[in-house]
């Protein structure tokens, strides 16, 4: 009985703590944690797992809830312009016009397929989500350490860590030894983050500043650790994602638009055949003739190509682009890239190419440094373990020749140090050479070494390399201080030779942007596409970044500033700041979603797990071909080069199949609704139908048939200079101005006929058609 209570009040504890108390398991002592979830340092016995998995459920992101075949075809039915083209195919048919009949319902068929594509698109997205994560990990279970299914892990589990493993639960760390973890997938912060088994001070909502904590989904890079799982599964920040991209997409600007259109049209079909239809029965027409006849006008005013050529201009626009090697995933995604006119992006791997680059070696004062260099590569060299990506920045630098430098000893990182050190000979002198932070490298220094002369340090010198070190990590670069001593030939070496050591310089790195990024996004500005920075990274890196790309953020909005801002407030902030850091991937959502609801068409482009939900509420998402595999399954567009030109040409063609679609729209719709004009006009002075039903069928279907060219048409100039959408008002206006006028000339062919050949009612039907 007490074991059953013991596994519900987990259960409760998971479930509040997913909720609410995210607080609690970082700033909480960990004896507290430990009480709270029923555990201690030895784990759990198998028994207490097992009662466990089977109140909690496996560790397992939510399974996505297929919805039934049946319900999205009803849903997807609600679409008025589906319902009137339903209905026009089956008067159609009931007035014997089988072929009509038939094209309108592949058109409707058509688009039902790209409906269901698309939601299967959403969640084979959640099921590789799913897949991303790691299968196994080492549990502490009964004392022993044990290797176990991921998915079989609980909250009270102890579970060990190391270098290559994915960190298969959120967790609290017990205990970590040089534990570096990659938490890019999540936060987006490019570099590996420092963990450490310590209570925090205060409490923080970004992941990225959870010193304590790993969570699902993130890698380990170096060290080892060990950690007690608070949350497991779809409780996870990692699960929340799946929840997110497991809902359906919001509704984007072309389904908006679409929708919209096809109200104007059912509106205008119903009064329309109710005033012919009365027109008829007041005149005494035969009632049956009289409502085929309006039926028939219904028919003639419904677009039924426009699920074909709309499907077919998409579709030459997708074959444009993977020319130019962009993927299109979803057809109607070309419409709404051409729409957009805010495109919010990641930073890291968009951007930027994702890989960190040595910039500089410099002395302490800033000067430029060969010596630096070289114990920066001998300290990168010699330094065992995976290495970090600045270690390999350094090693891809500038491939020195290091032969007569022989390794005799490593005094490993740790985080009270900050620091690596390596000891090699050379010329039978051993040589400590020190790497890591400036503070820490800069707390063990005596002197420092500029243009091969040493000078001890007074209290101006430290100042002035302090100011250098400062400066640097101001202008964005990650700093690191080398420093080298001689030490005396011995067997062990440890943390008591680092002393009195000689400061040489600094080494600096940076994320370079891709080579046409800033060309790119002029480009962009010019096509009227705003461009802002949604980034997990720190402030400092992201301004630097910026200002290699052309950005000049007036302030960057950081993400704790968007914890205290209401929905209002933060429309009126996305608006107007074009770059925010150290935001969450919920905190990325809620600004698109600010946008979106002041009718801004919006983009968001990214590369990592923590961009997929993003990626799946924009108007459009896009990503890049060596995304994780979540973001590309979430995005509708895939550039396979790492180029921001393959987007603006991909802009140009939305727009240039916009374009021709709205052709067909504005030119249909006015040449029909003339038509229906002029024979609605017609049958209040005529004694007879001004047309046949299958006439008026014939004489629609003859005209659509006519404009299937129009995917291939070209367009205007200055219609590609800025976003276009969908404008109801213009569609309407066009309609009801231009098809009147177009009456004008029925008008006086009816006059002619009947007043100068006294046309009979066949002579009148056939010779109107024609």
């Amino acid at each position: 009985m007490q074991k059953s209570a013991i596994s519900s009040g987990i259960q409760q504890s998971t479930h509040e703590l997913s909720k609410s108390d995210e607080a609690n398991r970082q700033q909480a002592p960990l004896a507290l944690i430990l009480e709270q979830f029923h555990t201690s340092e030895q784990g759990l016995t198998n028994q207490e797992a097992k009662e466990r998995l089977a109140a909690i459920g496996p560790n397992e992101l939510a399974v996505v809830r297929r919805t039934a075949g049946l319900q999205q075809l009803l849903v997807f039915l609600a679409n008025p312009l589906v319902v009137i083209l339903l209905l026009a195919s089956i008067f159609a048919a009931l007035l014997g016009e089988a072929i009509n009949a038939m094209i309108i319902a592949t058109m409707v068929l058509l688009s039902v397929a790209l409906n269901f594509f698309q939601t299967y698109r959403s969640q084979r997205a959640v099921e590789r989500l799913r897949k991303g994560v790691a299968l196994t990990s080492l549990a502490l279970r009964d004392g022993s350490w044990v290797e176990l299914p991921r998915r079989e892990l609980v909250p009270g589990d102890v579970i060990r860590l190391a270098a290559g493993d994915l960190v298969p639960a959120d967790a609290r760390l017990l205990q970590a030894v040089s534990l570096h973890v990659q938490q890019a997938s999540l936060t987006g912060e490019s570099m590996p983050v420092e963990k450490e088994a310590r209570d925090l001070t205060s409490a923080t909502k970004n992941l990225a500043n959870a010193r304590n904590m790993v969570y699902l989904g993130t890698s380990v890079v170096s060290g080892t650790a060990t950690a007690v799982i608070t949350l497991t599964g779809r409780a996870t920040a990692f699960g929340d994602v799946a929840a997110r991209l497991a809902t359906r997409p919001p509704e984007t600007e072309f389904e908006r638009g679409l929708k919209t259109f096809g109200f104007l049209i059912m509106r205008t079909v119903f009064f329309l055949v109710l005033f012919v239809f009365l027109v008829n029965i007041a005149f005494r027409h035969n009632p049956f003739d009289s409502l085929l006849f309006a039926v028939a006008l219904a028919v003639g005013l419904t677009p039924e190509f426009l699920p074909m050529i709309t499907t077919v201009t998409l579709a030459r626009g997708a074959s444009h682009m993977a020319k130019r090697k962009v993927i299109v995933k979803n057809l109607a995604a070309i419409q709404n890239v051409g729409s957009m006119d805010i495109l919010c992006s990641d930073k890291t791997g968009t951007l930027t190419s994702g890989n960190m680059v040595l910039d500089q070696h410099l002395d302490p004062f800033g000067n430029p440094s060969e010596r630096v260099l070289l114990l920066a590569y001998l300290n990168s060299y010699h330094e065992t373990g995976i290495k970090s990506p600045l270690d390999t920045a350094i090693l891809q630098h500038d491939p020195l020749d290091i032969q007569a430098y022989r390794k005799l000893a490593e005094i490993p990182f740790d985080f009270e140090r900050r620091r690596l050190s390596v000891v090699v000979e050379c010329d039978g002198q051993p040589l400590l050479i020190t790497k890591g932070a400036p503070e820490s490298v800069l707390e063990v220094c005596s002197s420092y070494e500029v243009d091969g002369k040493r000078s001890v340090f007074d209290a101006e010198a430290r100042a002035r390399c302090e100011a250098t070190h400062r400066g640097l990590s101001a202008q964005g670069y990650r700093v690191l201080a080398v420093a080298y001593r001689s030490v005396p030939d011995r067997e062990n070496y440890g943390i008591d030779n680092e002393k009195d050591v000689v400061l040489t310089g600094f080494v600096t790195f940076f994320d370079p942007p891709l080579e046409d990024a800033a060309t790119m996004l002029q480009a962009l500005h010019t096509a009227g596409v705003e461009v802002k920075i949604l980034t997990g990274d720190n402030e400092l890196v992201t301004q630097h970044v910026c200002s290699q790309v052309g950005l000049s953020p007036e302030r960057i909005v950081l993400g704790d500033e968007l914890d205290t801002m209401s929905d209002v407030a933060l429309t009126h902030v996305a608006e107007q700041a074009n770059v925010f850091a150290r935001v969450s991937p919920a905190q990325k959502n809620r600004i698109l979603l600010a946008l979106k609801r002041r009718s801004h068409v919006v983009g968001f482009l990214g590369d990592g797990i923590n961009d997929a939900p993003s990626l799946h509420a924009a108007d459009v998402g896009i990503s890049v071909a060596t995304a994780v595999d979540v973001a590309k399954d979430a995005a509708e567009i895939i550039l396979l080069e790492r180029s921001l030109q393959a987007l603006h040409d991909g802009i140009l063609e939305g727009r240039k199949a916009f374009g021709n679609v709205m052709k067909y729209v504005l030119m249909g719709t006015s040449s029909n609704f003339g038509n229906m004009f002029s024979m609605a006009g017609a049958s209040l002075f005529l004694p007879f139908l001004p047309m046949l039903p299958t006439q008026i069928l014939l004489n629609n279907f003859l005209y659509d048939l006519s404009q299937v060219t129009i995917p291939t048409d070209h367009v205007d100039a200055s219609f590609m200079l800025k976003p276009r959408q969908w404008d109801i008002r213009l569609i309407r206006d066009f309609m009801l101005y231009i098809g009147p006028i177009s009456s004008i000339y029925d008008f006086l062919t009816f006059f002619i006929m009947l007043r100068v050949f006294h046309a009979s009612e066949a002579l009148f039907h056939t010779g109107w058609f024609v």
